[in-house]
């Protein structure tokens, strides 16, 4: 038996090609564990009210005249707080994350004796950190959320 070969041969067999293409995916996303669908959070409820409470925070830091600033240093990382807030009142953590290499994460508390407040090069590798500062200030809750190069 020979078959003929014509445009509507071609275009059948085209669209069972696509048919097939198109049934591989959904089988990998079905029964395949790699390629896991579900969602990342569980209590993703209770999640969305904690990102609520994080925008705000961001939106209360924008309303900020000054904001607080991350700057390089010669031996360190120097993080400026605000000049129109007494630093005796300011209070909070910060959070330093390498993306890289997670064992060399950490976490510091706020605690100020000047506007100022001194990282130190012994704790900080060379290449990206990712800074969360979330600091309050008179019961209102800032965040900063910076990336930088040291």
């Amino acid at each position: 038996m020979k078959i003929k070969w014509n445009w509507g041969t071609g275009i059948v067999i085209a669209m069972l090609l696509f048919v097939i293409f198109i049934l591989q995916f959904v089988y990998r996303v079905t029964f395949v564990d790699k390629y896991d669908h579900y969602l990342v959070s569980e209590d993703y409820y209770k999640d969305e009210l904690f990102y609520q409470k994080e925008i705000d925070k961001l939106n209360n830091a924008s309303k900020l005249s000054e904001n607080i600033t991350v700057r390089n240093f010669e031996n360190g990382i120097v993080i400026h707080f605000p000049e129109d807030k007494d630093y005796k009142k300011i209070k909070g953590t910060i959070n330093f994350q390498r993306p890289s290499n997670n064992k060399i994460d950490f976490k510091k508390n706020i605690d100020l004796n000047e506007h100022n407040l001194y990282i130190p090069d012994s704790i900080l590798a060379s290449g990206k950190w990712n800074v969360r500062i979330d600091w309050q200030y008179n019961d209102v809750n800032y965040l900063l959320k910076e990336s930088l190069f040291y």
